[in-house]
């Protein structure tokens, strides 16, 4: 698979420091180096980019506002220096969020994520769909996102738990995460990803939601947080 991809950030240093990860990184090939917006818009015009690695923060358009001026947008990578942009990020449905300065070992999850997306699956997940297509008991079922609960990893299989059934899929729990959308879906434990609206509250280490009691872990407890818009005291 090769990701054409292109560069849109202001700041020379980090533009060299993306072009060089880019580089390291044998399925992505680079189309150009934007220094802005607007000068990305005429190109994506003029030439297919399946991938925009996109600063935040931008003369003129920010990044956020140029997502939001595309009909149908390629897939993005937002990477900013302020944290606090995080959850915008989310709610665009950006594939992942990189914090200046960047790690070549954070960009190639970010990396992974893109692949996951773009992928040939077994799991259907049309364009703009609000829902995924799995195989369980030789039966393809359609799994609507507003009415899945969450996804629980075991073994060599996931189980989807909705509002009104319980599905054993095969497969891995990272690679049906790549095709959630992230506004809504977000990990909180290394076997389990939940459906943020579906939350009932949260207490200590745990989170609740329709009845269920999920194991919040430390390492994802602090991106649950800053999803959700709380801070942890």
């Amino acid at each position: 698979m090769t990701i054409s991809c292109l560069i849109i950030d202001d700041e020379p240093l980090s533009q060299d420091v993306l072009k060089d990860y880019v580089k390291a990184s044998p399925e992505l090939q680079l189309v150009n180096v934007c220094n802005n917006a607007l000068e990305a818009g005429n190109i994506i015009k003029d030439t297919t980019i399946d991938l925009l690695f996109l600063d935040i923060n931008m003369p003129k358009l920010s990044g956020i506002g140029f997502i939001k001026s595309l009909d149908k947008p390629p897939l993005f990578v937002l990477i900013t220096a302020y944290p606090e942009y995080a959850i915008e990020g989310f709610e665009v449905d950006a594939v992942d969020y990189l914090l200046k300065p960047v790690s070549f070992e954070r960009f190639r999850k970010a990396i992974n994520r893109v692949v996951g997306r773009m992928a040939d699956s077994k799991h259907s997940f049309p364009d703009g769909a609000n829902f995924i297509m799995v195989k369980a008991n030789k039966k393809n079922y359609r799994v609507d996102f507003n009415e899945l609960l969450f996804l629980e990893a075991m073994g060599d299989y996931v189980r989807f738990i909705t509002v009104e059934n319980s599905l054993m899929v095969h497969g891995k729990l990272k690679e049906f995460y790549s095709l959630m959308p992230l506004h809504q879906f977000i990990q909180v434990h290394k076997s389990y990803i939940i459906n943020v609206n579906k939350i009932t509250y949260i207490e200590g280490n745990q989170v609740k939601l329709a009845g269920r009691k999920i194991p919040v872990s430390l390492t994802y407890r602090d991106a649950l947080f800053k999803v959700l818009g709380k801070n942890i005291h």
